[in-house]
This record gives C-alpha cells, structure tokens and sequence, in this order.
C-alpha cells in the first residue's frame, strides 16, 4: 500500500523487528490487567473479557493520538481478536473499517469439544465460549468488510455476518517455496544430512500440542517404524501451548505424549529439533518423503500450504479446514484423525509408494500455485479490497474472491 501511494500507518504494542520502507509505526503500552480468576470457567471467561476491553481502550487511546495530529484514514484494516477493534469506529467514523474475522468459537463443526480426551461439552463450557466471541462479535457489527483466509473459517462466524467477509488468503510465495532436488538438512546432534530421496517423515507445528494431533502422530510412531524400519521421523515445534488446555503444572505435552510411547520406539530414528528458522524449515520440507499435518477443525496452518507449495506428499487428517485444500488420492492423502493405526498404515504406505505418488507432489503444488499464490492471486485481492471506494453507512460487497 506504501508503494502504491498510500499514507500508511501501523499500530501495535511491539516495535517492529525490522522498519517497513514508507511505513510508520505507533506504539501503545501493554494494559495492565488483574490477576486472573481461574477459579470457574465463566470467571475465567470474564476475565479474559476485561483483558480485551483494556487493550480495546489502550488501541483507541493511540488512535485517538494519532487523530489529534491530523491522521484521518480512510480504511482501518484491525485484527478484532485481542479487542483492539472495540473502540476503532469510535475514533474514526467515517473510516472503512475492515477486520479479520479469523476464527468464531462454538458451534458444530468446530474446535470446540472436537477431542472428548480433553474437552467434552458441559453447561459452563458454552457459557466460556459465549463470552468469548462477544468481543468479536462487536467487531462484526462495527465492521464494513471483514477478511477471512480459507472458507472453513468464514463459515464458522454467524450467518448474518457472512455476507461481509471475503475470503482471501494472505498468499504463499511460490517462487520461495518450491522443490530443489538439491536441499540438504543438516541434523548435527545425529550427525546426519538428510537429502531429497531418503526415508523423511516431517511432522511440523508451533507447538506440540493436542490441537495439532500431536498426541495422534506419537501414538501412530511405534507402528510406523515397524512397518518402515530406515524411515526417520523429523518434528519441529515448540514445548508450549498455544490452543487449547495448557498440560498439567510442571509438565509438556511433548513430554507427556512422548513418555506414553517411548518404550515402544527406537529413538535413534526421531528426531526433536524445537523450532526452527523458516529457511531451515523449507529446506527440512524439501527433503520430505511424507510430511503429516494433523489438525482440530481450527485455523488451517500455513505451514501446510508452504509444504503444498514445495511439492511435498501431504498425509493429513480428514478434518474441514484440511479438506478444502487436499483432495484425497489427488494431491495428498487424508485419513481420520483419531485413528493412529491407520494414519502409520497411510504414511508407510505413502514412503512405499513414492514414486507412484509423485503425481500427488506436482498436484499439491499446483493448487497452491493456481489458488493461494501471493503474486498473482492473493495480494491483488487483498489490494482491491483495501482500495474499494467507501460510501459511509454502506457494507455492500462484492462476490467472494
């Protein structure tokens, strides 16, 4: 937008790592909040509520400064999803005012009690859930347009709120991520280099984690290595939480999911390697023979479609957000996601039949190519949304990208 002419303002709590050329940046400090009270659901839920109308009330108090200096923009493109959306139409009324309607909560179909190992519906869980979409829901009501990546996640928000959202994704750069026959991954604690050709199976995430299957693919690895005894298993992914439950006190997921099947592996064959650079995490897909992406109905990572985008042999879970961009048997493989013997039997069978399932690689990176590319697709659109001519009071689109 900066290279195109336009006056451009960021906003947001950290400095930027690096500047952005015609870019500026306004800062606005980190509300200070109350301890929180975890000691009922709802009680926790209003709590995480008062967090999001604090930081709402900081954001608007930067924008208001920016205001008082002669800033008016003509579109507000905010991320409802900490409350920094609360107070936006506020300051600028006359704004466009766009927000990412990234994911909506509850409902069927959804995250929510999709796992009975860890969550199963009860009278309080759906009153945690009701409150917390109610900041996302003002967003909704306030907002002109609204921008989702994938349908999937339109489709979780209500009814009445989807005519407003386009689905446009953020874009993969396919020129960046692609196959090269010559990548190498160096995994010096092993003392080995991974190629393309070799026996990989990559498993990445941000972190390993039940919402991204972890525990599933764990528990598909004692079957995994006795049908495909030369393959080795590459995770990446951090010792955290980020969705869902955090673990029990003193415990990870990675730990508690490990322990359960260790006995049963040949740990000289898997391979830990926490989280990664991106360069290094392209070059691991590069040497892919199967990469497995698991997830809860929830925010498609886009880290799959980089893996798409380089060409890799996709193994994922026939969940609805993995459905709308791997066909089964035509660029990738699904399977259920609860069923770890048949996810080893897939992934095995996908190592044995390499180059028979070539035509699945080429397929996976031409639906990248053809409908997630940055270039050519995705930032253009992005581009004509921000640049639609506003008519104050007006929230008419136009068809779905």
């Amino acid at each position: 937008m900066a290279a195109r002419g336009h006056e451009v303002y960021a906003l947001g709590v950290n400095k930027p790592g690096e500047p952005v050329a015609g870019v500026r940046h306004a800062l606005y400090p980190e509300p200070k909040l109350p301890a929180q009270d975890t000691s009922q659901p709802l009680a926790a839920a209003m709590t995480e509520l008062h967090a999001k109308v604090a930081r709402g009330e900081v954001a608007a108090r930067a924008m208001q400064g920016l205001k008082s200096q002669g800033f008016e923009p003509d579109v507000v493109v905010i991320h409802p999803g900490w409350g920094e959306a609360l107070f936006a139409r506020d300051v600028f009324p006359h704004a466009r005012l766009i927000t990412y309607a990234e994911y909506y909560y509850g409902g069927e179909g959804g995250d929510t009690a999709f796992d009975p190992e860890f969550s199963r519906p009860t009278p309080a869980s759906a009153q945690r859930i009701r409150i917390k979409n109610t900041h996302l829901l003002h967003a909704l009501d306030a907002c002109d347009a609204a921008l989702a990546p994938t349908r999937f996640q339109k489709g979780r928000h209500p009814a009445w709120a989807q005519d407003k959202i386009h689905v446009i994704h953020e874009g993969i750069d396919t020129e960046r991520f692609k196959p090269d026959a010559n990548a190498s991954v160096q995994l010096k604690s092993a003392g080995l280099t991974l190629r393309p050709g070799d026996e990989v199976v990559t498993f990445v995430v941000r972190q390993l984690e039940p919402y991204r299957g972890y525990h599933i693919f764990m528990r598909a690895l004692p079957l995994l290595q006795k049908l495909r005894p030369n393959a080795r298993v590459v995770l990446v992914g951090g010792d955290g939480a980020s969705y869902g439950s955090a673990p029990p006190a003193g415990k990870t997921w990675k730990d508690i999911f490990l322990a359960e099947v260790a006995s049963q592996l040949d740990m000289s064959r898997i391979h830990f390697v926490g989280r990664v650079p991106h360069t290094a995490l392209t070059q691991l897909m590069q040497v892919s023979a199967a990469h497995v992406y698991l997830t809860y109905p929830f925010v498609l990572s886009w880290s799959m479609l980089e893996a798409m985008s380089i060409g890799c042999l996709i193994v994922g879970s026939d969940t609805a957000p993995v459905r709308e961009v791997v066909e089964h048997g035509r660029n990738g493989l699904l399977t259920d996601f609860f069923d770890h013997q048949a996810l080893a039997h897939c992934v095995a069978d996908a190592l044995e039949r390499r180059d028979e399932l070539a035509p699945l690689r080429a397929a996976a990176r031409q639906t990248i190519v053809d409908g997630y590319d940055l270039r050519r697709h995705c930032l253009p659109a992005q581009l004509a949304l921000l640049e639609t001519p506003h008519q104050v009071g007006s929230q008419k689109l136009g068809p779905e990208t």
